[in-house]
């Protein structure tokens, strides 16, 4: 039985259920598809009938901003407003050399036009995304080429000048901004591709290749990037290598670890580490790709990327559904990785303050309401009517069982965008919410939204809004409080406690943004201090004088 595309309004939504779930009854007359559910409760049966009527509803707009799903630097005050991080967080510069005349006129002799020293230029790039740390750097540096980028490590290293390497800045740890006055290193123009192969499905390109571009260009050759991000508009590949991102494909792809095949990186000193092999197999010696990916740009900057790309899906299919109880949740997973096997794509979930702060901050309409709890399934294969089918039988389970209460469901482009919009976007809404203080924390599916609950608890009034949501597919919890302002007494209440929670169930503190400035000084809830020291042993030897984004991922040695 195929599905058809749903199409969407935002009126009337209350009194519109899984009858969305458009069929077009090709393998199947009507007659037999009521009789196929005539056990229904009575409200199913009203959902089913008002599924056939979904095709002449009018769509919902999708408002994306003008840099892709996630509209950077568009909604928030001006860095002026946002604190130093040396005088909030009470951090003490390191002795490395200030800036002089003699180091601009070298820089700008060895790129031209690549140097930008203008305060208000410089601004966006001392500031994070999220508005909560600000460096006061006065020097961006803008390479082309892997060779300009070794000359200006070789000169940093030996004028014992901080480098701060930067992509997209869409971190989320602050972990890609300075915190002093370190040079900017931008790799923004550093965006071409040098290579893609048809038959191995490798792409080889540049580390500041913008990753909602890359999977364009790789669309119109029947190719995906591994990798899908609410910052796809303005992250890049490099950056994304450089922090392990994980984003909305991991459960389908698997981790940049196992999908990026080669690493081009420029060591502290200038040397150029090239490997920037295109094999799927290679077993002679370490692996050294490894110890980059994930490394934050305190190891070395990486210029080029190697990673193996998955053929584009000829079929996808988006389920938007609404459960009771969390519980419901993990039971539906159950079923979904049961009878969707290997076309499952994503499964992402949210709670309903999450869904309230999109929709009353970003202005979108929400297909499903008066639920608790909300689940995001992608399905992705190259059979369109196998593919449906298969979750058409999934949908008539968990609704039929009393799993899922509510929903709908998209198969064309435009509509499958609006669904996931009400997941990517909900980073964005909480910004609009006061200031946000941002857990990324992996723990065992059953215990996810536990911490959510408690922390809600523990905060009462003094937090504005404490919300979950993330990829539950990976057992990844985004844990997100919001408040007026930013306050020490709050974030006192919040660690370390969610620390403390997090490793008593063996979880992470950190699944996918990396530890940054703003997590460093945690990493002994996750790591041993043996695993720590043997870190710490790495970066002194990559890097002895500490020049590489300095202050981040590591505690202090001394």
């Amino acid at each position: 039985m195929a599905m058809s595309s749903l199409v969407q309004c935002h009126v009337g939504w209350c009194c519109l259920t899984l009858q969305r779930w458009q069929m077009n009854c090709q393998n199947r007359t009507l007659a037999a598809w009521t009789s196929a559910t005539a056990q229904r409760t009575h409200k199913q049966k009203r959902l089913a009938e008002q599924l056939r009527m979904a095709k002449v509803r009018p769509s919902i707009l999708w408002r994306a901003g003008p840099l892709g799903r996630r509209a950077l630097h568009t909604s928030f005050t001006s860095s002026q407003e946002v604190m130093l991080t040396s005088e909030r967080y009470g951090v003490q510069r390191l002795p490395f050399s200030h800036v002089s005349d003699s180091d601009l006129a070298f820089f700008e002799h060895m790129i031209p036009g690549g140097v930008i020293t203008d305060p208000e230029e410089l601004k966006p790039f001392n500031v994070d995304w999220l508005q909560s740390v600000r460096g006061s750097s006065k020097l961006l540096l803008r390479p082309r080429t892997t060779a300009q980028v070794s000359e200006i490590l070789r000169y940093c290293n030996e004028r014992n000048l901080a480098v701060n390497p930067q992509g997209g800045n869409t971190g989320l740890v602050g972990g890609s901004v300075p915190v002093f006055d370190e040079i900017i290193l931008s790799t923004a123009l550093m965006n071409q591709v040098i290579s893609f192969d048809s038959v191995s499905g490798v792409l080889v390109c540049q580390a500041g290749c913008i990753l909602e571009n890359l999977n364009q260009y790789l669309e119109e050759l029947d190719f995906i990037m591994p990798l899908d991000l609410g910052a796809k508009g303005s992250c890049h590949i490099g950056g994304n290598v450089a922090t392990n991102a994980g984003g909305l494909r991991l459960l389908r792809y698997g981790s940049l670890r196992g999908t990026v095949l080669g690493l081009e990186v420029v060591l502290a000193n200038g040397s150029v580490l090239n490997c920037l092999t295109s094999l799927r197999k290679d077993n002679t010696g370490y692996d050294l790709k490894q110890l980059f990916i994930g490394s934050e740009g305190t190891l070395g900057v990486i210029t080029a990327v190697s990673i193996l790309c998955p053929r584009k899906p000829m079929a996808v299919n988006l389920a938007f559904l609404g459960c009771q109880s969390f519980s419901q949740i993990l039971e539906t997973f159950t079923t979904c990785k049961g009878m969707l096997g290997e076309i499952l794509s994503a499964y992402e979930f949210m709670d309903d303050r999450c869904m309230k702060l999109v929709v009353s901050h970003l202005k979108l309409s929400n297909p499903v309401t008066e639920s608790p709890f909300f689940i995001l399934i992608e399905t992705s294969g190259s059979n369109t009517t196998h593919d449906q089918e298969k979750l058409n039988n999934f949908l008539e389970c968990v609704m039929a069982s009393g799993l899922v209460t509510d929903g709908t469901v998209a198969t064309d482009d435009k509509k499958i965008k609006t669904l996931w919009a009400l997941r990517e976007r909900i980073t964005e809404a909480l910004t609009y919410d006061g200031y946000v203080f941002k857990y990324d924390i992996s723990l065992p599916v059953e215990k996810l939204y536990d911490l959510v609950i408690d922390t809600r608890v523990r905060l009462g009034r003094s937090a504005k809004n404490v919300v979950g949501y993330g990829h539950l597919g990976d057992g990844n919890l985004h844990l997100n409080i919001t408040a007026e302002s930013y306050s020490h007494t709050l974030l006192d209440a919040i660690e370390p406690f969610v620390y403390e929670w997090t490793a008593k169930y063996r979880g992470s503190i950190s699944a996918e943004h990396g530890l940054g400035f703003k997590k460093k000084h945690y990493i002994q809830y996750s790591k041993p201090w043996e695993t720590v020291l043997l870190m710490q042993q790495f970066k002194a030897m990559l890097d002895p004088k500490g020049i590489l984004n300095p202050y981040k991922t590591l505690p202090s040695s001394s």
